[in-house]
């Protein structure tokens, strides 16, 4: 199938999202870029827009990134100077019918997108494309506890909140690091799971009772479970460390307010960005090929 007649948009991200550009212009299509990191000898053959409009007008296609959207609807872009928070001035200049390819949208990104006819295709919540991701995310974890801790992973006391997918590889790498690793789940199959792979798990009623002798919490869990109440049962050493997408599962605010330091780790797939953005490119490229033959 030919992608000679494509245009296809990559708005904010990271570095994975250079791998994206670059595999969508190998795949034979026209790319306009804007908002996340550029290189500093480009991207040969990807146009790089002024802002985000620029990069979406007459694109057939756009690729925003896999993390989630920020509560005032800011797309990922940590590297860039402005928020990125798509408009519908922004959005009217695809071309039309235009398709947004992306994690998952918010309710401001599906009103505009309903109103210009623009389809989204989300996924996030797509297994495999989580698992092919994941080696990349528990390393990028394991770098955050290393950095913020002065004990070792080993011995340590770790509770996971939630046994998602994501969870569960954090859980196998943390036992066979030869941490406590606790597991906090409300699903019964994913607490046995745990429990096989050589965790002690309990249900989120069961919290408080462990909490006060734990070193490291991680919330992978895209909901709010970790209030005040709960971590004030923690000790002052306690790191806390939240993977999940907005709003995540730590009450981060809290958390400083008590003196508990807290990373919010997000996008963690940007540890390996070549590997991670050509992974993501094996579900992303499947969505457009689906898009493209319906056009024909």
């Amino acid at each position: 199938m030919s992608w000679k007649n494509t245009v296809i948009a990559v708005v904010a991200g990271d570095a994975r999202e250079q791998e994206i550009a670059r595999c969508a212009l190998r795949a034979g299509a026209t790319v306009r870029a804007y908002g996340f990191p550029w290189p500093d000898e480009g991207i040969e053959g990807v146009y790089h827009a002024r802002d985000a409009a620029d990069a979406l007008r007459g694109a057939d296609i756009a690729l925003f990134p896999i993390p989630g959207i920020t509560a005032e609807g800011a797309l990922f872009a940590p590297k860039c100077p402005e928020k990125i928070i798509p408009t519908h001035d922004m959005l009217a200049g695809m071309n039309k019918p235009g398709h947004i390819i992306l994690g998952w949208a918010d309710a401001n990104l599906k009103g505009h997108c309903e109103a210009l006819g623009i389809t989204l295709h989300e996924y996030e919540w797509d297994v495999d494309l989580m698992l092919l991701r994941g080696p990349a995310i528990v390393e990028g974890v394991l770098k955050v506890i290393i950095e913020n801790t002065q004990i070792t992973i080993h011995k340590s006391n770790v509770m996971l909140v939630g046994q998602g997918t994501i969870g569960s590889l954090l859980t196998n790498t943390l036992v066979a690091l030869g941490a406590h690793v606790h597991v906090a789940a409300r699903n019964p199959v994913q607490r046995a799971a745990a429990y096989a792979a050589g965790a002690q798990s309990l249900t989120l009623e069961e919290l408080p009772d462990y909490l006060p002798r734990m070193d490291i919490v991680i919330g992978s869990v895209p909901k709010r479970l970790m209030e005040r109440e709960q971590l004030e049962l923690l000790p002052k050493h306690a790191l806390l460390v939240d993977v999940a997408a907005p709003p995540g599962t730590i009450d981060r605010e809290a958390s400083g307010e008590l003196g508990l330091k807290a990373v919010w780790a997000r996008g963690m797939g940007a540890r390996a960005p070549i590997t991670v953005g050509r992974s993501q490119w094996t579900g992303i490229s499947r969505r457009i090929e689906g898009i493209l033959e319906q056009k024909q």
